[in-house]
């Protein structure tokens, strides 16, 4: 099997369709939540806990519809640290976006939340929900 192959064995399946779904419901939800926190908080604090709300709430959803396994302790765990070079880039995103290029907070939100998809993807199916 060549390499476009198995590319096309990870990404073109319902797996990745359903992670798709999930991340656009996700991507509003931490979306919103950065926002509602960014009225009683700094930005980049805002931005942080909006990411943890919902990251909590993408757990649930990818655990129940796109992996099919049911919750445990050590899962969540391992799917916060798939998240780990997701919230990285985010980060990075948000600080250059809103810091330093000076748009909108809403528009740095939405910016970094569309950034990382494939790695994480790889890392839930290949690290957290490896069957």
């Amino acid at each position: 099997m060549n390499i476009m192959d198995k590319i096309k064995k990870i990404f073109l399946n319902k797996e990745f369709i359903f992670f798709i779904i999930i991340g656009v419901i996700n991507t509003f939800n931490g979306v919103v939540f950065s926002f509602i926190y960014s009225s009683l908080l700094n930005e980049n604090i805002a931005f942080i806990l909006g990411y943890i709300s919902g990251l909590v709430v993408s757990y649930i959803l990818n655990s129940y519809i796109t992996f099919k396994e049911k919750l445990a302790f050590t899962k969540f765990i391992k799917f916060a640290i798939s998240y780990i070079p997701n919230f990285i880039i985010q980060n990075i995103v948000v600080i250059i976006t809103f810091n330093i290029l000076g748009l909108h907070k809403l528009i740095a939100y939405c910016l970094a939340a569309i950034i990382g998809i494939p790695v994480t993807f790889i890392l839930l199916k290949f690290f957290t929900f490896k069957k």
